[in-house]
């Protein structure tokens, strides 16, 4: 898997917004697509016809408003034939459709060339596309609709992401025992509304139990602070094996 975006919304340290590209057999997914991941994937040389599934934590740009772009993208430049399946929270398909109108007006009315599979998941319902098991969590970050925590498995091996979220008790079914958590640090210890810290995560590590941590969706004040810092950061392009 690589980190294809692992910035915040506001681009702190130069990095892209969030995207996680995981490989599977013969298999692709998304984690996130924020605003600038068509730039990212082509940055990092990643096909995005071989993307056969994008997962959603929640519906902030910077998370999903790369869609539009990777959508228009795989009908006029890439010329994607096989399906693509967008899976996450409920209002999804609304809120896609206004953010194409806004961005390309008339875009969400042209015929696809390829199959365009949008799923609204359920909160605590597991679901499963091309192998990939997920499950979502309802955790706290107000943005229109219910933000998730998602945990994804394929090949008996579990990736578990925070998404955007302050602490709560839904993070703990979500990222325990699993064999990456990614998990937001957008501070190191100043509390902010809706976002976890470094420090908040630390106090819970013993609930979550997960055997890699991996921080993500850092500001600057966290970048500045990583020297601190006893856990693994992702970069943009940062390549992992599980």
């Amino acid at each position: 898997m690589r980190f294809l975006g692992s910035g915040d919304a506001f681009g702190s340290g130069g990095r892209f917004n969030t995207c996680i590209h995981v490989e599977h057999g013969k298999s692709a997914f998304l984690i996130d697509c924020g605003a600038s991941s068509l730039i990212a994937l082509r940055r990092f040389g990643v096909d995005p016809n071989g993307i056969r599934t994008v997962f959603i934590s929640h519906l902030h740009g910077d998370h999903f408003g790369g869609l539009p772009f990777l959508i228009l993208d795989a009908q006029l430049v890439s010329r994607r034939e096989r399906p693509l399946t967008i899976a996450g929270p409920p209002g999804l398909k609304a809120r896609l459709l206004q953010a194409m109108e806004v961005f390309f007006p008339g875009s969400s009315k042209i015929e696809q060339r390829f199959a365009l599979e949008l799923v609204e998941l359920e909160p605590g319902k597991s679901s499963v596309f091309d192998g990939v098991e997920v499950t979502p969590f309802e955790v706290r970050h107000p943005c229109g609709a219910p933000p998730f925590a998602l945990r994804l498995e394929a090949e008996g091996k579990v990736v578990s992401y925070s998404g955007d979220t302050e602490w709560t008790d839904a993070l703990v079914p979500a990222a325990e025992g699993a064999d990456l958590f990614i998990a937001e640090a957008y501070f190191f210890e100043k509390p902010v509304k809706f976002h976890l810290t470094y420090r908040a995560l630390l106090a819970h590590l013993g609930e979550l139990r997960p055997k890699r941590i991996i921080l993500t969706h850092m500001s600057g004040d966290m970048l500045g602070r990583r020297a601190e810092v006893t856990h693994e950061t992702a970069e943009d392009g940062l390549a992992i094996e599980l």
